[in-house]
């Protein structure tokens, strides 16, 4: 008899189990061709994000010349690409961020 009750809830929780992921389930999304392309783009390696974000602080030094934290900023450039070509790419883009924001401009980021 309790062999009965076993297997009887076992089938019981097993349908409730398949109901439950029939229920839940969503019909896929097609992606369109301009989503499915941005899609695809592969993240980029710290290595890339230290380069442009050394560019970045380049075409800042060139536009923002006159601001105030020049001297600073390029301290800080000089410092976050010794961090990066020492292999040390997660303290050199946090340097380049903070010469970016001395000068007043957003680091871009093109994976978002």
């Amino acid at each position: 008899m309790q062999r009965f009750w076993i297997s009887v809830t076992g089938a019981l929780l097993s349908m409730s189990l398949i109901t439950a992921a029939a229920g839940t389930s969503t019909p896929a999304k097609v992606a369109t061709p301009a989503k499915a392309a941005t899609a695809r783009v592969a993240p980029l390696t710290r290595t890339e994000r230290c380069t442009d974000l050394s560019r970045q602080v380049d075409e800042a030094l060139e536009t923002h010349a006159a601001a105030t934290q020049v001297t600073a900023a390029k301290a800080l450039q000089r410092k976050g690409d010794r961090f990066c070509a020492n292999k040390k790419q997660a303290q050199g883009i946090r340097m380049l961020a903070n010469a970016l924001k001395l000068l007043g401009v957003t680091p871009i980021d093109p994976g978002q």
